[in-house]
């Protein structure tokens, strides 16, 4: 299990999985969410912070997005 804080994952390594930073944000913010409501975890960190988990999902590509016209899905 790989070590997890403020630059793992890199911001550079994120942003290659998203469209732009704003997409990065939504799209932690929405998976952190569905974590704190008691969705399933999908990768194993040694953290129990919501943010630190989603974005651990967004780099290994356990989560994905759509953008639509309106907004991100």
């Amino acid at each position: 299990m790989k070590q997890m804080d403020i630059v793992h994952p890199p911001m550079k390594d994120l942003l290659t999985k998203v469209d732009s930073r704003y997409t990065l944000a939504v799209l932690a913010a929405k998976r952190a969410r569905q974590l704190q409501d008691g969705a399933e975890v999908k990768v194993k960190v040694p953290s129990n912070k919501n943010v630190t988990r989603a974005l651990a999902e967004v780099a290994e590509e356990k989560i994905g997005y759509e953008r639509t016209k309106l907004c991100i899905k």
